[in-house]
């Protein structure tokens, strides 16, 4: 992890920031105060959008409605492969998403079960995102269907017992894709529906209730949908329901173990008492989520790209880089991030959730979004659909970049990008705005007092330095804006209408302007860029490089071989009737080059000899592919003999440092998230 930082617990049961200036800057017209901060104004008072209502603690940002952010630049293309990929086509392609007899609209269905939810989850939103009506129709028939299953005691959706237990984790995924389609649509349907369930789960013997494996690990997402809830009717039950489920849920609070270690629901869970804390005011619960993110990444986390070793599940002895994670881990870390991110203010979490976002996860899925893998590692030099058992935990084709690699990641990838695009400007609690994730949009705020603005972002961050906004308003208003200055970054400046800053930005902090701000004004942020070096001990001190929020992993020739995705995939994913199967063929990637390098490191300065090569912007707009990158890195390397394919038919673990080198020979290294295959983590020789 870049930049780890434990602070005390008590520091997050602070319940005022103090906002004190280390500078300000004098405007002819008006007054202007720049100050830095760690966090925004803690509290309830913010009149422009519901934060947690009493006896809740307020969150530090709030998510606009659904739609409120239009994502320009990479992300906008992103979002529209996003759509004429898998994310768009699945309800069409996926026997699990099949109309007839599913479990979802119909009482006597057979299928449907977590996937629909799963993937509605991100398709509605990508819709209401998107503003495109086929798509918002085809969610509404799924909307619609579920509104109408609600049974007369107040519970919904398909009927999965498990002996005399009711088993609710599809239903809590429901219940976002609900409350999404509320941001849109305003349809108190949903809030009758809700209010009506949660009834039904209070009346549950707690013996019965959250007591399946999935449910009772990831019972925080319920209880994240109980305070939404609750922010919307203030029904005082609802407080009950959420000691219900803290009490019920999987205990991710103990200090040195986890009640499971599958790395989804790792990813997912960590958050719960972070979640709980808003209720008890704890400040330990806060602390717990730290915990266990931190716990996970010093064991099994000692790698590039903001996730961790767990293949299924983390297991000791498997910590090597060629260790990967889920695509469904991936989303649900981002998520989770940005969940982290508007409880706490910490900008820490930002910085992940871009960690996993630009390095990790663009590497799970092909470039044109109709396939992905099941797993994905910082150091893997095959893509095949061979059984790499015990190399990795899972048995079966799950390096293979297949439409249908795995029922979950196939449906669950779908959240990732529009979740995102959703938490890049979010509003706070003292009625201004904050801009907490840099890519190119265009956001429609309520700041002030009740004036709609809208914030125009321009930039191509995480590829280049400069972040440039506006701001649009039919009359002057005056708010606070918030910018986040990364912890990488150093002499990060500001200019305001063309004119310098004069106080000195802090990385890891945020910048907050208040002012009264015109139509047409204008910040510029630049957050300067600089080659990095990360070395992890655990793994043979091993390397990696990072240039700003971008880590980088050598260019590999990639041979692509297609496959047929019916002979593919794994058992449990299966085509629709009447699915053209040659419209979405698997590949297979092999390396083409070789990929068994050390770094040869300067023993003055490590990175002297590494040089900054930078390429034109891609005409198409996506800089996540070997030949689109706009950013690469020359360095010399030395192969290592020994370090070959293994029994498992993998990259063989690291090699010992003092194993023996080939002669120099100038390699590239390019961002790691355009690299599907890619050497990460690196061996290494000072010279």
């Amino acid at each position: 992890m870049k930049n780890i930082h434990i602070k005390k617990a008590s520091f997050y049961a602070t319940a005022i920031i103090l906002l004190s200036a280390c500078g300000q800057v004098k405007n002819s017209q008006q007054d202007e105060h720049i100050a830095m901060v760690e966090r925004t104004t803690f509290t309830h008072t913010t009149s422009n959008y519901s934060n947690n209502r009493l006896p809740l603690l307020p969150q530090h940002f709030m998510k606009l409605p659904v739609g409120s952010i239009q994502p320009e630049g990479w992300l906008k293309e992103y979002l529209i492969r996003q759509k004429n990929g898998l994310t768009g086509h699945l309800n069409e392609i996926s026997a699990w998403l099949e109309k007839k007899n599913n479990a979802w609209l119909t009482t006597q269905g057979d299928h449907g079960w977590e996937e629909v939810p799963y993937w509605l989850k991100g398709y509605g939103d990508l819709a209401y995102i998107l503003k495109d009506q086929q798509m918002i129709d085809e969610a509404k028939i799924w909307i619609e269907a579920t509104l109408k299953s609600q049974r007369p005691d107040g519970s919904f959706g398909p009927i999965n017992m498990r002996g005399d237990k009711p088993e609710l984790w599809a239903q809590m995924i429901m219940l976002w894709c609900l409350q999404s389609y509320y941001e849109y649509s305003n349809d108190s349907r949903v809030l009758d529906l809700m209010t009506k369930y949660f009834k039904w789960q209070l009346s549950l013997a707690d013996d019965k209730f959250l007591e399946d494996y999935w449910e009772n690990s990831r019972g925080g997402d319920n209880l994240l949908s109980v305070y939404w809830l609750y922010n919307h009717t203030g029904e005082s039950f609802l407080l009950e329901l959420a000691e219900k489920i803290h009490r019920n849920t999987a205990d991710w609070t103990q200090p040195s173990s986890l009640p499971n270690w599958h790395n989804v629901n790792i990813a997912q869970c960590f958050r719960e008492p972070a979640t709980y804390y808003m209720l008890n005011k704890d400040s330990a619960m806060l602390a717990a989520s730290y915990n266990v993110h931190h716990l996970i990444r010093r064991t099994f986390g000692q790698v590039p790209g903001g996730m961790f070793g767990a293949d299924e599940n983390a297991r000791m002895g498997y910590i090597d880089p060629r260790q990967g994670v889920e695509t469904c881990g991936m989303v649900e870390q981002m998520a989770s991030d940005e969940i982290m991110l508007k409880i706490s203010g910490d900008p820490f979490w930002a910085e992940n959730c871009e960690d996993v976002a630009f390095n990790t996860y663009p590497a799970a899925t092909t470039p044109d979004f109709k396939a992905l893998r099941y797993i994905t590692c910082p150091n893997q030099i095959t893509s095949d659909a061979k059984n790499h058992h015990p190399g990795i935990d899972n048995s079966g084709p799950f390096l293979a970049m297949n439409p249908f690699s795995c029922r979950c990641c196939q449906h669950n990838h779908a959240q990732g990008w529009p979740y995102y695009a959703e938490h890049l400007i979010l509003a706070t609690p003292d009625n201004g705005a904050a801009v907490a994730l840099y890519a190119s949009c265009q956001a429609e705020i309520m700041v002030g007092n009740h004036q709609k603005i809208k914030i125009i972002e321009n930039t191509n961050y995480p590829f280049e330095e400069c972040i440039r906004l506006s701001i649009q308003t039919e009359k002057a208003t005056e708010f606070p804006l918030y910018l986040r200055i990364p912890s990488w970054t150093r002499h990060a400046s500001l200019k305001i209408n063309g004119k310098s800053a004069e106080t000195p930005l802090t990385a890891g902090q945020y910048v907050r302007i208040q002012r009264t701000w015109n139509n047409g004004d204008s910040i510029e942020l630049t957050v300067p860029m600089h080659l990095s070096l990360r070395t992890w001990q655990v793994n043979k001190n091993s390397v990696s490089i990072d240039y700003g929020p971008l880590t980088f992993s050598l260019k590999i020739k990639e041979r692509y071989v297609k496959r047929d995705s019916r002979q593919t995939a794994i058992g449990d994913s299966q085509w629709q009737q009447g699915a053209d199967a040659g419209n979405w063929p698997s590949f297979e990637i092999f390396p083409a080059s070789a990929w068994n390098y050390a770094l040869v490191l300067n023993k003055e300065d490590a990175l002297k000899d590494f040089k900054i090569v930078r390429k034109n912007w891609p005409d198409n707009n996506f800089p996540f592919t070997q030949e689109s990158c706009p950013i690469e890195i020359k360095a010399t390397g030395r192969k290592v003999p020994s370090w070959k394919i293994d029994e498992y038919g993998l990259c063989h673990e690291l090699p010992e440092a003092n194993a023996p080198k080939g002669e120099k020979e100038s390699i590239t290294l390019i961002p790691m998230g355009a690299a599907r295959l890619r050497i990460s983590a690196f061996p290494n020789t000072y010279e």
